[in-house]
C-alpha cells in the first residue's frame, strides 16, 4: 500500500505536458471523398458498426478523420480514442445546413423578378 501511495506522489509531482492551444488544432468539416474510404472503414471498425450508405459529413482533426455522420441522418461514427462530442454536434449542424435548400439571395430574386 505504501509503495502505491509513493508511486502516486511521484506521478503527481511530475510536470504535466502542456495542453495544446485551441488555435494549434486544425479542424476540418466536409463531405466525404473517395479517398476517405480507408479512414471511414477504420472508423467504423473502431465504432463496431458498418459504414453507412450514402454521403457522410466528416470531421478531421489535424488531418485525421475522427468522426463521421450520415448526411441523411443517423448515428455517427466516432473514434473512441479521441474527443469527438463537440465535433459530432458540429457535424449535425453542418448536415442540417447541407440538407436545407440554399436560400436565394435578394439580388437573385430581384433579377429574376425583372427578367
Amino acid at each position: 500500500m505504501s509503495d502505491r501511495i509513493e508511486t502516486l506522489r511521484h506521478a503527481a509531482a511530475r510536470p504535466q505536458l502542456p495542453m495544446r492551444q485551441v488555435d494549434d488544432i486544425d479542424v476540418e468539416l466536409r463531405l466525404c471523398k473517395a479517398d476517405d474510404d480507408f479512414a471511414l472503414a477504420r472508423l467504423a471498425e473502431l465504432s463496431e458498426r458498418q459504414v453507412p450508405y450514402g454521403r457522410l459529413v466528416v470531421a478531421l482533426v489535424d488531418g485525421r478523420l475522427v468522426a463521421a455522420l450520415p448526411l441523411a441522418g443517423g448515428c455517427p461514427l466516432r473514434d473512441p480514442f479521441a474527443k469527438t462530442a463537440h465535433l459530432v454536434r458540429l457535424l449535425e449542424l453542418r448536415a442540417q445546413q447541407l440538407r436545407q435548400p440554399a436560400a436565394r439571395s435578394v439580388t437573385a430574386r430581384l433579377l429574376h423578378r425583372h427578367a
